[in-house]
Formats: structure tokens, sequence, C-alpha cells
């Protein structure tokens, strides 16, 4: 077996990491009460189970160092809780705070960071990179934001989880910033994917500290740790949907037969099943590349948001019109997982970002 090959499997940790997560998830996060608690005036977010992963499983701090208080682990297995996170479409901020925060955190000044990467860890804070959640790792973000004598000025839209962050990573003209919740004005926008909603943040001379000048390595590193990720999620999304559609068929009757006895249905799976497998592939080597910090990293994440992004909506969209007429009703999961699919696409750079950016770095014309 090449060490290729071997480093696209999981480990024996990764799996009794996945198992923990999943048994926690099936008893917190089920998706048909996650679909009941969308349409409650709080919406579908429960700190109660982001205490449990990020506190008490430890999983806030995968990515943080030992010497900052965290677990010391690597893109594997952040990637293994993302495919968890996905089958479930679970509302936490691990995502944008355990790896796009964190991320940026450790790209800056280790004295600088020394007193925001602990309490990220322990999961007693939570904190967002103040971009759009549709800035690509290629193009980064437009600076919105302006900063004199360390007070911020400036408006941010469509921030991804940013109503539940505690602090702000807000890139300015002259360095990237921290800056407290309570100095910012947070207001709710209407989001397709109820489970990640996203927010205005609005500062108007808000007392910050710099955490670093080279504002353009931060966010780049943090965007594509988390566009790299991203595809794990995207992953767990696409083989709930498989696996659900395919549960529904074996019991669903029409003609006095069941329907996933019907050929052309078969044909259908077989080509999704095989648009996942891809998918995993392509997830798993770009998670190992951010690992190993692999020259080659550019190029998997770009594959991998290639391919993953359109796998996810393409096993939804079949996961929606395979139920028939109960994948319609809002009473069913599926919609919650066609807006997580759909705006996760869109989310740190679209498929054809990706692939543009793939054909520079490949050295192909476009």
């Amino acid at each position: 077996m090449s060490e290729f090959t071997a480093d696209l499997l999981y480990s024996r940790d990764e799996e009794d990491l996945r198992a923990a997560v999943r048994s926690l998830l099936a008893d917190r996060a089920d998706p048909v009460r996650l679909t009941a608690a969308a349409e409650s005036p709080q919406g579908p977010y429960d700190p109660r189970l982001w205490t449990s992963l990020g506190t008490e499983m430890g999983l806030a701090g995968l990515l943080v160092p030992e010497k900052s208080g965290g677990a010391g682990a690597t893109h594997r297995e952040a990637a293994v809780v993302l495919e968890e996170l996905g089958r479930t479409v679970a509302p936490v901020p691990f995502l944008t705070s355990a790896v796009i925060a964190t991320e940026a955190l450790l790209a800056c000044e280790p004295e600088a960071a020394a007193g925001l990467l602990p309490a990220l860890a322990a999961g007693t804070r939570t904190a967002v990179l103040a971009v759009p959640f549709s800035a690509s790792p290629y193009g980064g973000a437009a600076r919105t934001v302006t900063a004199a004598g360390g007070r911020l000025t400036g408006v941010v839209t469509s921030v991804a989880d940013g109503t539940r962050a505690d602090v702000f990573l807000v890139p300015a003209d002259d360095g990237l910033y921290a800056v407290g919740r309570d100095a910012a004005a947070v207001e709710a926008m209407t989001s397709l994917d109820l489970t990640r909603p996203l927010a205005r943040v609005r500062l108007d001379g808000a007392p910050g500290v710099r955490l670093t000048a080279a504002t353009d390595a931060a966010v780049v590193r943090a965007l594509r740790a988390g566009a790299g990720l991203l595809a794990s999620e995207q992953l767990g999304v696409a083989e709930w949907c498989l696996t659900e559609t395919v549960g529904y068929l074996k019991e669903r009757r029409q003609f006095a037969r069941r329907v996933g006895g019907f050929q052309a249905l078969k044909h259908r799976l077989a080509q999704l099943w095989l648009q996942i497998v891809s998918a995993r592939a392509a997830a798993r080597y770009a998670a190992d590349c951010l690992a190993t910090g692999a020259a080659d990293t550019d190029v998997a994440v770009a594959v991998a948001q290639s391919c993953a992004g359109q796998t996810a909506v393409r096993a939804a969209e079949e996961a929606l019109q395979l139920h028939g007429g109960i994948g319609m009703t809002w009473e069913h999961p599926v919609h919650l997982y066609l807006k997580r699919a759909k705006s996760a696409q869109l989310a740190l750079g679209s498929p054809g970002a990706h692939r543009q950016a793939l054909a520079g770095l490949v050295d192909l014309p476009a």
C-alpha cells in the first residue's frame, strides 16, 4: 500500500473520536428536534451543546497547541469532527471559532494571542474572523474597517456565527485586531442556513487590541484552513443525505413494489455514491496536507472545495426529490441539509473561484 493511500485512511484514534462525537450528537442534536427548534424565536442554537462539545469533550481546543491549553491535535482530527457535525447540521461554532478564528490567532505574534487562545481552547469564549463568509483564501476580503489610535470604525456584513461570538478578529487597514462583543453593534441578518446565522458587525470607534500587522498572512491562513476543512463538513452532509435516502427508498412502496428496486433510481444513487467517494478522498487529502504543511496544500484545498461543495448540493437535492412529498415539508429535516449544502457551497470561495485558482496553481490557462 502506498504512503499516499495510507494517508487517506482514518486512524484508530480518529475513529474513536468519531464514535464519541457521533454518540453525543445522537443524543443532543437529532435532526428532527433541530427542525422543530428552527421554528422557535430563539432559533436552533443550543449553547449547552457547544459546552458539551467544546468544553467537556475539549473539541474547541483541538488545533490549539498544548502549551496554550489546547489538545495539540491536527487538522485530520478536526476534519473528523466536522464530518460528524455535517451529518447533523449541528448549530455550533466549531468551524468559525475552533478552526478559522483559531488559525488566524496562530498566525499572530504568540505574545499577542496568548491572552485569547487559552480561553478559546477551553471553550469559555468563542471568536469569529470578521470577514464576509463568502470571502475566499485567494482574494481575501476587502477591508472595510479603519483603525485610528487603536479604535476601529467600519461595517462588516455576512459574518458567520457573528451573533454567537464573544470576540471579533477584525482585519483593519493597519493590522488584525481583537474586539470584544460589548464594543460592537451586532445585528442578525436573514440567512438561508438557519443553523449557521449571519450577522452585520458595526464598529464605531470600538477599542481593539492589535494582534499582528501581517493581516493578509493571518487572514489567508485562516480562510485556507477553513475552506479545506469545510469540505469535510460538506462530506458529512452528503453522506447523511445518501444514507437517509437509501433507507427511505427501501421502505417506500409504489405500485406494490419498493421504490428502491427501480433500476433508474439505483443508477442515480450509485452515481451519487461515486461522487461522495471522490469527495471523501479530496477532503481527506486536504485535511492531511493542512496537518502536515505539505507543499501541495493550496492545490489540495482547491480540489476539495471544487468537488465537495457541488457533491453536497447534489446529494441534498436528490434526497429532497427522492423523499417525494414528505421531503418537501418543513417537518422533514432534509431542507436543513439542502440549505446548509447550498450556503456552504458559496462560503469561503465558490467552486468556480477554487477552480480558477486551481488553474493557476497547476499552470493551466483558463
